[in-house]
């Protein structure tokens, strides 16, 4: 039965390496998905930044254009 035993405990061994291989692999996809989801909510922060300076800029401006409207008359 030692040829049997050892087969066993090899197969054991073999088994559990694929888990830890496979919860490995499973961890690092799912690392990898939190990395990209961190790089879209900080691209569209920039991007809702960038829009809210465009809308501060072009109120500014038309502040600024019916000032000078006011100021003609």
């Amino acid at each position: 039965m030692g040829f049997a035993d050892d087969a066993k405990d090899a197969l054991d061994a073999t088994g559990k390496k694929i888990g830890r291989a496979v919860d490995d692999a499973t961890d690092r996809i799912e690392d990898k998905v939190d990395d990209v989801k961190a790089d879209a909510n900080v691209k569209k922060a920039e991007a809702d930044v960038k829009h809210a300076e465009a809308e501060r800029d072009a109120t500014h401006a038309k502040n600024d254009f019916k000032q000078k409207l006011r100021d003609d008359t």
